[in-house]
């Protein structure tokens, strides 16, 4: 079974981070609570990690990955960023938002859209999630944990360590989390458009 890391909600122990921070350095799966939901979180371009995740979604090579990084800086390495988008995107950051932008060559290709070259980017605004990117100096890869036949994505730790704990390494739980995903703002076509609607305020866009 999964490995439970209890960890503050609002000052994350150090030591404790920096476990979470070796079981992802070393190939491990993660279930994180963000400022969303629950997420899957992994070491970039892992191979291995990547593929797991497909199983347990049985989503397939279309799937939207996202990067998690801890600021705006590190957006603009992995993605081309308009003047209009960088400018929207730092409104609305550090916040529970994805932005799909055109991906650089820093991308792994398997994270990237294979037909639209593009990528999932967020800044969560989440103690665990800030501690554990610094710990790290390099953003997680992500994926929201929605199980098939779900509606939403799961909240308890008991439930995520009953259902897929002998399928990911760690859990870590940090707080009470909601059971909405990210809102996904699709940032490539010369303007912003909703595709999806979830925590983030949309009404802007609508």
């Amino acid at each position: 079974m999964a490995k439970l890391i209890e960890i503050h909600p609002a000052d994350p122990q150090p030591r404790r981070v920096a476990a979470v921070a070796r079981i992802i350095r070393s190939g491990g799966l993660i279930a994180y609570p963000t400022d969303s939901s629950y997420a899957f979180g992994c070491h970039i371009g892992d191979a291995k990690a990547i593929n797991q995740i497909h199983r347990i979604r049985r989503t397939d090579k279309k799937h939207n990955f996202t990067l998690v990084c801890s600021d705006l800086s590190e957006i603009s390495l992995y993605a081309r960023v308009d003047n209009w988008a960088y400018r929207l995107i730092k409104s609305m950051t550090p916040g529970p938002y994805t932005f799909v932008l055109p991906a650089t060559r820093e991308v792994p290709k398997r994270l990237q859209n294979p037909k639209r070259r593009t990528i999932g980017l967020r800044v969560p605004d989440h103690p665990f999630v800030r501690a554990i990117l610094d710990e790290l100096a390099e953003p997680i890869m992500s994926s929201t944990l929605l199980l098939p036949g779900d509606d939403h994505p799961m909240t308890d730790p008991i439930e995520i360590d009953e259902r897929i704990g002998h399928q990911i390494e760690a859990i870590v739980e940090s707080g009470s989390v909601g059971i909405d995903p990210t809102s996904v703002i699709d940032m490539t076509g010369g303007h912003a458009e909703v595709l999806r609607v979830g925590r983030g305020d949309v009404s802007a866009f609508v």
